[in-house]
């Protein structure tokens, strides 16, 4: 990791900025890809994953009985596991359902708000380098308590074709309809558009690597919605005199295993936990599987050195992470003072393994700095929120010459005659 200290406020933005590829490039890929799936369906799905993945999947599609047979070659302990956390994910999405409540503005007007489930959603599981069947979980989950009709994931194969079995299993215990073996941005422009196996959804979901967020942000321009802008993932590590510094590393460690274009960030006020962490990061990291790809983008992040506890909370606000892990005296105090993150683990026993897993906290969540603006996924972001109001007789007459003197200020006369026209028939 790169050491900066006391850093400049002026240079916060360079030393803040992610790893990223050339815009027109990526736009570029996109755009082929996405012509040619709309012309060419299936097949250049099918083109598109052999070339991009190596594989040829079999099934494509795949529904009940793969789930089925995935079931069985899934050791009980993972089973376990995985019920597990479906449940707390559950639990927790499902407590974000609200009853409509009708509001009376003022007498005779009566409005409310109720929230209905998005028919078919997509979502896109990454599983390049690794099956991420939390992912799945994440997603199909509150699809599912949310109500969606159709629930259609996308995931890249394994080498052999075939969606790896806890994948399925995982779809099956949260609810999913089907799962289609391709990823990348190929599944994307599939389900914008649909293909002869798969249909086009209203809103796409997920994370993924660059080339998945661009592909996510083309589909929104055609019309498609998407949850938020999810690309690689990323983490900040706030920590003063009181942290330790193995438990540190070991959070830097599970962002970066996560790809070569993830980034950790590493902020303290206490300068000699700079070296304990660099040590600790040398005898961690070896013994991870994923060793390589941790240390390129260990490569790719930086550790700051900072004075006082207020720049610690000004430089995470700027950098807006998608996950902030706290490693201070006093975190919980600490907490109440962010605004800007995806997802916040208070105190050095809340590792974020816990909410990528299975706390029951979503993990997808806004990277590259859009937690300035974007939530992570939740219950409300698989359904949409309909308004409604009503105006008695009483009502009318108190609201509508109002509403008529604004819709004349407009000049929109018909508006304006809307109303008119009951209030003279009412004899009002």
């Amino acid at each position: 990791m790169h050491i900066i200290r006391y850093p400049d406020p002026a240079t916060w933005p360079e030393l803040l900025r992610r790893p990223s590829l050339p815009a027109a490039d990526l736009q570029a890929t996109v755009h082929e890809v996405f012509a040619a799936v709309q012309s060419g369906g299936d097949g250049a799905l099918l083109a598109y994953t052999e070339r991009f993945d190596r594989v040829r999947p079999a099934p494509l599609v795949n529904g009940p009985a793969e789930f089925a047979a995935a079931e069985d070659q899934l050791l009980l302990e993972l089973k376990a596991a995985l019920q597990h956390a479906a449940q707390n994910i559950r639990t927790f999405h499902a407590a974000q359902a609200y009853a409509p409540t009708v509001i009376e503005t003022q007498p005779g007007i009566r409005c409310w708000r109720r929230a209905t489930p998005i028919h078919r959603v997509g979502l896109y599981v990454p599983g390049g380098t690794a099956p991420l069947f939390s992912t799945l979980l994440m997603l199909a989950v509150p699809a599912a308590v949310a109500g969606c009709r159709e629930i259609t994931v996308v995931t890249p194969p394994q080498a052999t074709g075939q969606v790896h079995p806890a994948m399925l299993y995982a779809a099956q215990l949260a609810g999913a309809h089907r799962v289609v073996a391709a990823g990348g941005i190929q599944a994307i422009a599939a389900l914008t558009y649909g293909t002869e196996s798969i249909a086009p959804v209203d809103k796409l979901f997920g994370p993924g690597n660059q080339y998945v967020t661009a592909a996510k942000q083309y589909a929104a321009q055609l019309g498609v919605a998407i949850d938020l802008p999810a690309g690689p993932s990323e983490v900040a590590v706030l920590a003063d005199a009181s942290a330790d510094p193995d438990f540190v590393a070991a959070d830097l460690l599970s962002q970066a295993e996560h790809g070569t274009d993830s980034q950790v960030l590493l902020i303290t006020t206490h300068e000699p936990l700079l070296a304990a962490v660099a040590a600790a990061l040398e005898r961690q990291l070896p013994a991870l599987p994923r060793h390589a790809l941790a240390a390129a983008a260990l490569a790719n992040s930086r550790a700051v050195l900072v004075r006082t506890p207020d720049e610690l909370l000004a430089l995470s606000e700027a950098y807006a992470p998608e996950h902030l892990i706290l490693h201070l005296s006093g975190a919980e105090a600490f907490a109440e003072r962010i605004e800007t993150a995806g997802s916040v683990f208070v105190g050095p026993l809340t590792p974020e393994s816990l909410g990528d897993y299975a706390s029951g906290t979503n993990h997808t969540l806004p990277t590259a700095g859009f937690a300035r603006a974007y939530s992570g996924v939740s219950l409300s972001s698989f359904q949409k929120h309909i308004t409604f109001q009503q105006a008695t007789r009483a009502g009318l007459a108190a609201l509508g010459p109002v509403v008529e003197t604004l819709a004349h200020a407009e000049a929109l006369a018909g508006h304006a005659n809307a109303v008119r026209i009951r209030l003279e028939k009412e004899g009002l």
